[in-house]
């Protein structure tokens, strides 16, 4: 982690103290959830620049140069923002015409902040101190990302925005006690920063205001190297800094073991096309991978993955402070127009998803989840973009 990170810790920290001060109570946050401003921000550093949305908290576009300098939209998303936006709060907004083109797909996230509890719970269900709670299932007999309206379906507010050099944009957003059925109000915070030439940073925060809760914030950007809609990721490089993935069994649920990759089609250690054993994996690589210790920066930040694509000569570096990463093919695009009239197809991008372990909170081997009053989460992630250099 950079030191200027490091410095914005206590700022952010301040920030959610303040979010507690003024944020709603249950019922009326209930009533608010709906209402909102509709914004989009660009943070820009010479020919890298992004786009983000306090709809979902959500990374629209990242956009950047390959080896010829033509710039492409690297990350996919949705056919216009109608298809981001629940349409129950289009209308609750105004929000209408050409916006409510399509329907929202609840199985993308394309680019979202998802939680308060990323990935599945079993069940829908869960205990804390002997108490149980059941969250919305909206994934079978799961809670997926959160419920039906988890972070990914909700207005965050603009809590601070910086231009210059280093520009960045942080939302915060209180989620309300017995939300899609999770314990306690929750103050949570993200910041989007360009940190230098071709890199940015995503920085999440999540307090818990009066009640123990479990908090597994993600990022679920998707992506495309040679651009968003020109293929599949198949013949991508990938490499993943990790020895051992947690198996799932039936509707992708960890069965609590801890797996080598070694010898199996989950192996990534060493550079490899997912094209090269994903019809050995049923349905296409959708696990959580147990992250190595190498190379960590001794702030707890140590190298996920390194993705490359060499038409476009784009190599792209993710760093990150959490015990796993979700290595997900993009197996349920199905071929639906998208973002400027463009066609993903089955395996159309690829998400690397820091987390905790999935489904954590029945399991007591895995690292915990749950967070008490005057405890805070934490999740920092970097993303460094490079083009090869031919040897």
């Amino acid at each position: 982690m950079s030191r200027s990170a490091t410095a914005e810790t206590t700022t952010l920290l301040m920030c959610l103290m303040a979010v507690a001060a003024v944020s709603l109570g249950g019922a009326e946050a209930r009533k608010q959830q709906g209402k909102g401003t509709l914004g989009f921000y660009e943070l820009r550093r010479g020919e890298f620049s992004m786009v983000v949305t306090n709809w979902g908290a959500t990374i629209l576009s990242v956009r950047l140069p390959d080896k010829t300098g033509h710039i492409d939209d690297v990350v996919l998303g949705y056919k216009n923002i109608g298809a981001y936006v629940d349409q129950e709060i289009i209308k609750l907004t105004g929000y209408d015409g050409c916006l409510c083109v399509c329907v929202k797909n609840d199985t993308t996230y394309f680019g979202a902040l998802v939680g308060r509890v990323a990935n599945r719970i079993a069940g829908g269900r869960f205990t804390i101190k002997n108490r149980p709670y059941h969250t919305y299932k909206n994934d079978g007999n799961n809670t997926l990302h959160g419920g039906h309206r988890g972070f990914s379906q909700v207005f965050w507010s603009v809590r601070e925005r910086v231009t210059g050099e280093f520009p960045y944009i942080t939302f915060s957003y209180r989620s309300y006690d017995g939300e899609q059925g999770f314990p306690g109000a929750l103050d949570v915070l993200v910041t989007y920063k360009i940190d230098g030439d071709y890199s940015y940073s995503v920085t999440m925060y999540a307090r818990p205001v009066d009640k123990p809760t479990p908090v597994n914030l993600a990022q679920h950007s998707y992506w495309n190297l040679r651009g968003h809609g020109r293929g599949t990721i198949l013949d991508h490089s990938v490499q993943i800094f990790a020895s051992a993935v947690t198996p799932v069994g039936a509707h992708l649920i960890p069965t609590g073991a801890v797996t080598p990759v070694a010898g199996t089609p989950f192996d990534f250690r060493t550079p490899a096309a997912p094209g090269a054993h994903i019809a050995e994996v049923e349905g296409g690589y959708d696990i959580n991978y147990v992250l190595d210790g190498a190379e960590v920066d001794g702030q707890g930040v140590r190298k996920v993955a390194v993705v490359s694509e060499a038409t476009s000569g784009r190599v792209m570096e993710l760093w990150a402070d959490q015990p796993g990463v979700q290595f997900y093919t993009g197996n349920f695009l199905k071929g639906d127009e998208s973002k400027g009239g463009a066609v993903y197809v089955k395996h159309g991008g690829l998400c690397l998803e820091t987390q905790d372990y999935p489904d954590a909170v029945h399991n007591a081997k895995f690292p915990t989840e749950i967070y008490r009053k005057g405890q805070v989460y934490k999740h920092y992630m970097l993303y460094k973009f490079s083009l090869a250099t031919n040897k």
